[in-house]
């Protein structure tokens, strides 16, 4: 007997289910599904095929012949001459008009106008060669021509207006400086004093380096160590204050 062709009996089996089955809810449907259906339906049926479905065939009896794609010609016109013409050429036989005379003094008058006119100036050129090429000399770049031009020289006014501009700005800082210091009442000190300032730091820093010098050479203890490390401290300290004061010749205080 086949066992395979029926289930596995269980005892699970004859307890009767209490499961239910959820009610199934009903699909979504657009109502838009049958116009979309339409319009498909009625595209897909005319464009079956490459181009519209129906075409007209051409007849052979169209076949192209020569000349036919040729435009033609507008119809022809007769010309007539609408503009007025020169005078005509004279004629062979013809003579011109002889014996007219002129009372007036050609020689006489281009001398007085030679005499009164101002002399042409002979034009500037230069020769390069020995065989006596000429060369305009104007625009040869050899005249100094632009030294001699009237504002050869002169500050252009921009540049003049920029300098302007920038000393403004600086008497502006200038005075915005002043003023600062005046609310802040700061002191400038002279150069007596200045100089006072430095030999005394430098006589404290002798004071400290003879200090120094005197400490022991072995330094086996705490204290020892501490009072040298303090020692070079103040000589650093006082080294670099004597290095600004020298390095700076404008030196402002605060008034207390």
């Amino acid at each position: 007997m086949d066992h395979s062709r029926y289930p596995s009996e269980s005892i699970y089996n004859l307890i009767p289910s209490k499961e239910k089955e959820p009610p199934q809810r009903p699909r979504y449907k657009s109502v838009f599904k049958e116009i979309i259906q339409d319009d498909m339906n009625k595209f897909k049926a005319t464009m079956k095929t490459m181009g519209p479905a129906r075409l007209q065939v051409p007849s052979p009896k169209n076949f192209l012949r020569k000349h036919s794609t040729d435009k033609p010609l507008p119809p022809k016109k007769k010309f007539s001459w609408t503009e007025s013409r020169k005078p005509a050429v004279p004629l062979r036989t013809d003579h011109p008009v002889m014996g007219i005379q002129s009372e007036k003094n050609f020689i006489n008058t281009n001398a007085a106008d030679v005499i009164v006119g101002v002399a042409k100036k002979p034009k500037p050129i230069y020769v390069d060669r020995r065989t006596g090429d000429r060369h305009d000399l104007e625009t040869s770049g050899l005249l100094p021509k632009y030294i001699n031009k009237k504002d050869y020289g002169i500050v252009p006014e921009y540049i003049s207006k920029r300098n302007e501009d920038v000393k403004k700005a600086q008497e502006e800082y200038d005075n915005y400086i002043q003023e600062n210091l005046r609310k802040a009442a700061m002191k400038r000190l002279s150069d007596e004093e200045r100089e006072a300032v430095i030999q005394g730091l430098k006589k404290n820093w002798e004071e400290v380096h003879k200090e120094f010098q005197s400490l022991s050479v072995f330094i086996d203890s705490i204290p020892k160590k501490t009072r040298k490390q303090k020692l070079e401290e103040e000589m650093r300290q006082l080294e670099h204050d004597i290095s600004v004061l020298e390095k700076h010749k404008i030196i402002y205080i605060a008034n207390k």
